[in-house]
Parts: C-alpha cells; structure tokens; sequence
C-alpha cells in the first residue's frame, strides 16, 4: 500500500524523535569566551554583543563558577592590558592580564579548563596580529613572541593554548618551546582556518582590538577559498596541532563539514561575534524565538562536523537545553 515507507512514524512523539536523532548538542561540546580587564568589580556590558561583558579578574571566580553549575567546563581567555606598545609585550608579560586571569581561575575555580587566546592584536598599539616592519606584519619576527606569550600563560597554570594569529609556523614554535620546557601535556588548539571575515566587528569593539591601518587579508585568509583550508589545516596537524578550528563557524559550515571528512582530529568551529549579534539584534526586534535560532544555529555547527562550538551563547545555551522540550 502506498506509501510503502512513513518517515512520519518516527517523529510522532518525543521518544522516538529522541531515539533516532543523529546529531547531539550538550554543554560538554562548548567553550565560553571570556574578555578580561584591569580593575576591581568592573562588568561591561559589550553594547554589539547583549548579554557579553568585560570583566575584571576578581569577578572571574564567580563567573567560572556559574558557567560550571552551567555544565560548561571550559572557556577561552581573551585579554584588554592596561598599556599597548608596537611589539605587544604585555601579551607574555609575568603580571600581564591574562597570566593574572589564569592564575585567579586555577586557584579559585580549579575545576574549570582554562584555554587562552594567544595573539597579539590585543596587546599592539597598532591593532595588528604581529611585530610591524616596513608597514608589514613581518611573519619569522613574530614567532618568537607567539611562543614566549604561550609558554607564559601555560606556566601561569593555562590548560591550553589557542594561536589565533594565522603566522605561518607558529604551531610548531609554539609546540617546539612548551616542549623545550617540559610542558609536553599541553595541547594546542590552532585556529587553523582563519578567514579574514567581516563578521569580527563586533570582536574588535569587545577587545578593543581593530587594526589601525590596513586590514589582516595578508595574514587571514580569503573567504573564497576552500582548497587552502586543507593546507593550512595539514600544516598545523604535521607542526603539531591537536585540534583543528574553523572561524568563523555558520558562514563557513561547508569548510567544516570538509575538513571533519579529511581529518581525524578533533574539529573545532568559533560561532563568532557577528554571527552571535545577528540573533541577538533579530531577537530583540522580535522577529525571531532568540534561543530557538541559537540552539539551530548550534546544531547546524555540531551538524556539519564539528566536535567543539566556541560561542558567546554557552550560556544561553545550556540553559535552554536544561528546559528544552522535544
């Protein structure tokens, strides 16, 4: 009798669509980034970005403690110093701002995995990843910085470290000092798939890190481009990365579903700022169920291959999947 076969039959009720579903979203999959300052008691809201803050280090504590009872075990560090120079040396300074930030998480929340974002366009009086020569970010000069500023924070107590820079070798200065230094356990999560994207505004409001002159398609890459995901992503895997990143995450789901069917690492995707403020400002209008787009949104990362999601909604989103009904 037709139809022969009724897919219908297994979304009737929330226990078979339960049974059958093939793509998980839990908090365990998710990494909260965290922007860190100077100051005492200071939470500022990110007028792009509703519902994300910069806050001081001693209100860090209180912040990894809720993202736990969240279920969110893990967050990336983000750091805004207190003065900026050309080659960025607050970035792996002893009493820097994220060194301080780890040091306050270990002791006060030891539970929490603490990742930190290892560039330089936060620390640079000129806005850009790396150390400037002839108006250029000189690539081979900015390595050995890259990896004093990743050593720095894993001796600060970092669990690991995410290069975000896109310098050519930096994975393997970074893995050849760590190494070097008995630090043989910490793993790297490279963003190895780094377009120069447009959905960073947002980001560069929020850590105060937008370049001065120029832009970073000399150093990101271009968004047209798929095949040179595959050989950035070979590179950091042979220099010794142990998770791949994708960013930014839902325009580029495509580049993820790709690397998840070429690579056996663990794949990571960064739900960016703009892409996070897009839902907020169509939710605000009401033009959309705000934490139902966001937990489709999540899904579709997980969907196309990704095991990790670095996303400003972690929290939202556990929440919502503490009350989600099927």
């Amino acid at each position: 009798m037709f139809p022969e076969y009724r897919p219908r039959r297994m979304r009737q009720n929330p226990v078979f669509r339960a049974l059958v579903r093939e793509t998980t979203l839990s908090a365990d999959h998710l990494i909260y980034p965290l922007f860190v300052k100077g100051g005492k008691k200071v939470k500022e809201e990110i007028s792009s970005m509703p519902g994300v803050f910069r806050i001081s280090v001693d209100m860090l504590a209180a912040e990894a403690k809720e993202c736990m009872e969240l279920g969110i075990n893990s967050v990336i560090l983000f750091g805004l110093p207190d003065k900026k120079d050309p080659m960025g040396s607050q970035a792996h300074a002893k009493d820097g701002i994220i060194q301080r930030a780890v040091r306050e998480l270990k002791n006060k929340a030891p539970g929490m995995n603490v990742i930190t974002d290892v560039c330089l366009c936060e620390y640079t009086d000129h806005g850009h990843c790396g150390v400037i020569i002839n108006k250029q970010v000189d690539n081979d000069s900015t390595l050995e910085i890259l990896a004093k500023t990743a050593l720095s924070h894993v001796e600060a107590g970092a669990d690991m470290v995410a290069p975000s820079d896109m310098m050519d070798g930096r994975v393997a200065e970074i893995r050849g000092i760590l190494d070097e230094n008995n630090h043989h356990n910490i793993p790297i999560m490279s963003y190895a798939v780094k377009y120069a994207s447009a959905f960073y505004g947002p980001f560069r409001e929020a850590a105060d890190g937008a370049p001065q002159f120029g832009d970073r398609c000399g150093y990101q890459m271009d968004p047209a481009n798929v095949r040179e995901a595959f050989r950035e992503a070979t590179l950091d895997l042979e220099e010794g990365a142990d998770i791949l990143m994708v960013k930014p995450a839902v325009a580029y789901l495509d580049i993820i579903s790709k690397l998840r069917d070429e690579f056996d690492l663990p794949i990571a995707a960064y739900h960016v700022s703009g892409e996070y403020a897009m839902i907020k400002a169509a939710a605000a209008n009401g033009w959309i169920d705000g934490d139902k787009v966001m937990h489709e949104t999540l899904l579709s990362i997980r969907r196309a291959g990704a095991d990790i999601i670095l996303t400003y909604s972690a929290k939202d989103c556990a929440r919502y999947l503490r009350g989600l009904c099927s």
